[in-house]
């Protein structure tokens, strides 16, 4: 009985000292951890938390591109581009880029992910084909779209057979901006359809199958439930990259904004004011606007998500 007792009284030690082993170790394993963590957190903190700060800073002065003599000029910067009729034209550009962009490439790397995914000679080779123009930089691909809209030698008009001038006319020329994107960025979101049509477990099929569903039964029934994430997250991550669309709109447009300035973006409007005018200040502010309506958006896609999950619950 007195060795039943003396268990009884080790075992909560035991449990303490290991409890407080555990904690030793898990602290141990965050200070050697953070030595390999530091080199990361600081150039984060160096190339993005300060220039953050910085242009939070130069958005309530009248700075230059010299950057001396800048003067507090509280919310007047803010108050101007609210008014800036140029600024709400750039912003709607981007939008309607947007609109434009999200919808086709979310359902283009579907339907390509599915034919990938489902042939069953050269796999292989078509998701090189798929993905191979997301590896080319943004230059390379707007001069090679800037070469086939051009009137006279482009193979765009030759083929179509018409005299359609993509990139002088403004009906056009965002048009032209969308097609390219869509060739150059489409093999992202098709990878990641294709990562997730291969992690849909296949007896879901299979028992479809021997309940007598055909091939578009189970697509909606299973394929598309199945990849309703993974939607959510190709339409969340093109919707923040169309808004900032920049690269390719300058490189097709010989780095100006468009014809009748139809094609110029939010944050090409921001570059020209703070680069072209020399407006740093009235730049930074602008560049805070645009971060609270990207901001904006990514909370909203959270907000969302957040209800869908526990409604399913």
């Amino acid at each position: 009985m007195m060795a039943t007792s003396a268990q009884t009284i080790a075992a909560p030690t035991r449990v303490t000292t290991a409890a407080g082993s555990a904690t030793l170790r898990r602290q141990q394993g965050f200070q050697h951890g953070g030595w390999f963590v530091a080199p990361f957190l600081l150039l984060f903190a160096l190339f993005v938390i300060w220039p953050l700060l910085r242009g939070l800073y130069l958005s309530f002065t009248d700075a230059n591109i010299s950057g001396e003599g800048a003067n507090f000029v509280g919310l007047d910067n803010y108050r101007e581009a609210l008014k800036d009729p140029l600024m709400w034209d750039s912003l709607g550009h981007s939008a309607y880029f947007t609109l434009l962009v999200v919808p086709c490439i979310t359902v283009l790397a579907f339907l390509l992910a599915m034919l990938a995914h489902h042939i069953e000679r050269g796999k292989w080779l078509w998701r090189l084909c798929f993905f191979a123009p997301f590896l080319l930089p943004s230059t390379v691909a707007g001069n090679l779209w800037q070469w086939l809209f051009n009137p006279g030698t482009g193979m765009i008009n030759h083929v179509l057979g018409v005299e359609t001038p993509w990139l002088t006319d403004k009906s056009y020329a965002m048009l032209a901006i969308v097609i390219a994107t869509l060739w150059w960025t489409v093999g992202f979101s098709f990878l990641l359809y294709l990562a997730a049509l291969q992690g849909i477990p296949g007896h879901l099929y299979e028992a479809a199958k021997l309940d007598g569903a055909n091939a578009w039964h189970r697509m909606v029934h299973i394929t598309l439930p199945m990849l309703r994430n993974i939607t959510g997250l190709v339409i969340a991550l093109q919707i923040l990259a169309s808004l900032q669309v920049f690269d390719q709109a300058v490189v097709m447009m010989d780095f100006t904004p468009g014809p009748e300035s139809s094609t110029r973006t939010f944050v090409q409007y921001t570059l020209e004011e703070g680069f072209t005018s020399y407006r740093v200040g009235y730049a930074s502010a602008i560049s805070v606007i645009f971060f609270v309506i990207i901001a904006a958006v990514a909370l909203a896609r959270m907000w969302l998500l957040r209800n869908r999950e526990e409604g399913a619950r």
